[in-house]
């Protein structure tokens, strides 16, 4: 595989194979940025992150994990395998605690997600509110969560999705402003109100 010189990115950038990438490429082609993900065989980087994408992750990962139980863990920003052309990378992840091998693991197989959370971020918007949900959906994710800034004192809104197994689609079964209480995939309640951004 060779690479293109992109000067106004300061990077050489990969020339893809003439019939896409591959997972097993996504974790072999050197220099990639952090966060490349892999969508329909194409990379996809990542804008520098933004503080309320980083806080918001923060609030949610430290909420999900207080209550989780043993046989569930609470992922941040790791690849998902959704097939040989697809390894997405959600904000925050829930997985089969047995998924968990080992310290230097890089992916997750999509039977053991049940929980995919996507924190939109203006160069996301579209694979967040439209790409990701369907594949995530299609794969057999049971759940999914949308956080987007909302008002004027930029909080989180957290959207929460079930699968409907028989049409592979989400649909809507929550808008949560202030505090975040669900019962799937487990028991959960966490505060998302602006103070507790501001307190973090």
């Amino acid at each position: 595989m060779t690479a293109e010189p992109t000067a106004e990115l300061g990077f050489r950038r990969p020339v893809p194979p003439r019939d896409g990438y591959t997972v097993d490429d996504l974790f072999t082609v050197p220099d990639l940025p952090p966060h490349t993900e892999l969508i329909d065989g194409s990379l996809a980087f990542a804008s520098p992150q933004r503080y309320f994408h980083s806080v918001v992750i923060d609030l949610l990962v430290a909420g999900l994990r207080r209550t989780a139980p043993p046989k569930l863990k609470v992922v941040r920003e790791m690849t998902v395998v959704l097939d040989r052309r697809n390894g997405p990378e959600p904000d925050i992840s829930v997985v089969r605690a047995e998924a968990v091998t080992g310290r230097d693991q890089t992916r997750f197989d999509v039977a053991d997600v049940l929980l995919a959370v996507e924190v939109v971020s203006p160069d996301s918007e579209a694979r967040d509110h439209d790409t990701k949900p369907h594949k995530y959906a299609a794969a057999g994710i049971p759940h999914f969560w949308l956080v987007e800034m909302s008002g004027s004192d930029h909080h989180p809104v957290v959207r929460t999705y079930e699968l409907d197994p028989l049409t592979k689609a989400y649909s809507l079964t929550g808008t949560h402003r202030d505090r975040l209480k669900a019962d799937v995939p487990y028991d959960m309640d966490v505060d998302i109100t602006p103070e507790a951004l501001d307190a973090l």
